[in-house]
């Protein structure tokens, strides 16, 4: 058999934890090879070796039959070997040429022909669909854009072997239809990738074989032609596993929060939400769906506090919270779980422990006489790592910035829905997460709907949208398209008000 890549008994220890145990993984010349686990199952860690961030403490490592030592990313690169990470590699007041050809600047004489790399950059952008603007910042492009520069990244180091950790996370539906198009062109040219993911559609629809971790060990490689998702789903989490959301009828009673005529504005200081009137009312999960960049984020900053609003009010519980600061809302009943878990969600040098406690240190029993009270914020800690099932090696002293996303989402969403709110701004709650832990997320999102609180679910994941809201919401450019009631409607119709045809027009 034509292996590019062969890992053979692969074993990878951090403190407290073995990430990888004995892992044996071999990828096929042009085949798309899934990667599958459980969120701190050890996927990221193994590809992390491969790419040469960490160092096995035992195995060996082959491309295309040579036993090679991958001791950093260059040596990597220089086999062919890239990675699209989890949590992009950007530099963010740099220009996307800048940060593609970061390393490996071509020169025109002794200065950095950055005409030449752009015009290189457009190339490769047409070639494979991918539509991103050269000259562009990427402080002001969104998640989306930004993978797709890492993607760039790859193509123009002229990688043989693509790693894609969780690529999809942080795109929408006709975005991940786009990535897996690429990815066939990519097979097509005779590259080889590595799909690490947690979707099961995304595994059926492009990859060959899957290759299942549990716990850091290898469950076993399967033929994704041959395998249903239930049994793959139940390989990963060692259990049944239900992919419908149980929830009753919700009984919708007084408005929780009331938006009217909001205008915020983005960073270029153009209309980002334009006019934007919304009502959530208690005991409901209204969902807002839009393709990436229609104005969400704005909208949710203006909503939590970390952007200004232009015009127009915001009440919760009747109540003008508009001027509030952010510790104000937080106080008057409003949570947040962020759509960038490590620039908004965490702080990544703070422990575990540290960062549960962010919005209530202040209060008892986390601080007495201004001193805060270690064995309380300890005892609160280990209550949401149990409830949900944060992996880390340490427990509560574990560094969030070492732990899996996937577990630093579940620490976020622990910390806000134990904050009990009246209003919860849900945003992509369960990206990146497994599928028994996007259950249990939305079985608690589901509970606090059922326990008379008002939930406003903003996700790129049509599918999350339509299975877990009672109302949707349809943003385009910044402007309310349409409300639809999620039980009477489908992916056809919201997906055609999410390219701006208006609900009346349908």
């Amino acid at each position: 058999m034509n292996h590019v890549v062969e890992m053979r008994n692969i074993t990878k220890e951090f403190p407290g934890i073995r990430a990888n145990d004995d892992l044996t993984l071999e990828l096929r010349q042009g085949e798309v090879l899934a990667l599958l686990g459980e969120n701190g199952a050890g996927k990221s860690t193994l590809m992390s070796i491969l790419f040469g961030l960490y160092q096995p403490d035992s195995g060996v490592i082959r491309v295309r039959g040579t036993e090679v030592n991958i001791d950093n990313p260059t040596v990597a690169n220089g086999l062919g070997i890239g990675m699209v990470h989890q949590h992009f590699k950007l530099v963010h007041n740099f220009t996307v040429t800048e940060n593609i050809i970061l390393g490996m600047e071509p020169l025109r004489g002794a200065l950095v022909d950055r005409k030449g790399a752009a015009l290189r950059v457009q190339e490769l952008s047409e070639q494979y669909g991918l539509r991103v603007d050269p000259y562009a910042r990427i402080d002001d492009i969104s998640v989306g854009m930004q993978q797709r520069v890492e993607i760039l990244k790859m193509l123009y180091r002229e990688a043989e072997v693509l790693i894609f950790d969780e690529p999809t996370a942080v795109l929408t539906p006709q975005e991940i239809k786009d990535l897996l198009a690429i990815m066939e062109n990519l097979i097509r040219e005779g590259k080889s990738i590595i799909l690490i993911t947690h979707k099961l559609k995304e595994i059926k629809a492009i990859a060959h074989r899957c290759t299942v971790i549990r716990r850091g060990k290898l469950v076993g490689t399967v033929d994704v032609g041959e395998t249903s998702e239930a049994r793959m789903a139940e390989m990963m989490v060692g259990r049944e596993v239900s992919f419908s959301v149980e929830k009753g009828a919700a009984e919708p009673g007084a408005v929780a929060l009331d938006i009217r005529n909001l205008q915020v504005l983005n960073a270029r200081k153009t209309p980002a939400v334009k006019d934007f009137s919304l009502e959530l009312r208690h005991g409901e999960i209204l969902g807002l769906a839009g393709v990436d960049g229609n104005g969400q984020t704005e909208l949710v900053e203006a909503l939590v506090g970390l952007r200004k609003a232009e015009a127009g009010t915001i009440a919760l519980a009747g109540k003008d919270i508009t001027g509030f600061s952010v510790r104000e809302r937080i106080e008057a009943g409003l949570a947040h779980i962020p759509e960038d878990r490590q620039k908004r969600g965490l702080v990544l040098d703070y422990s575990i422990q540290e960062n549960l406690v962010l919005a209530t240190h202040r209060k008892a029993p986390y601080s007495r006489r201004g001193f805060l009270q270690p064995e309380a914020i300890r005892a609160h800690a280990e209550k949401v790592i149990k409830a949900f099932d944060v992996r880390s090696g340490e427990g509560a002293d574990t560094m969030a910035r070492s732990m899996s996303g996937g577990n630093q989402q579940k620490a976020i969403v622990g910390r806000e829905i134990d904050l009990d709110p009246e209003v919860l701004v849900a945003v992509q709650p369960t990206r990146g997460l497994d599928v028994g832990s996007i259950s249990y997320i939305h079985k608690r999102l589901v509970a606090q709907r059922d326990a008379g609180k008002a939930i406003l679910l903003v996700s790129l994941e049509l599918d999350e949208i339509l299975d877990l809201s009672d109302r949707i919401a349809v943003i385009n450019h910044g402007e309310l398209i349409g409300i639809v009631d999620a039980a009477s409607t489908n992916e056809r119709e919201v997906g055609l008000m999410m390219t701006g045809v208006h609900k009346e027009a349908l």
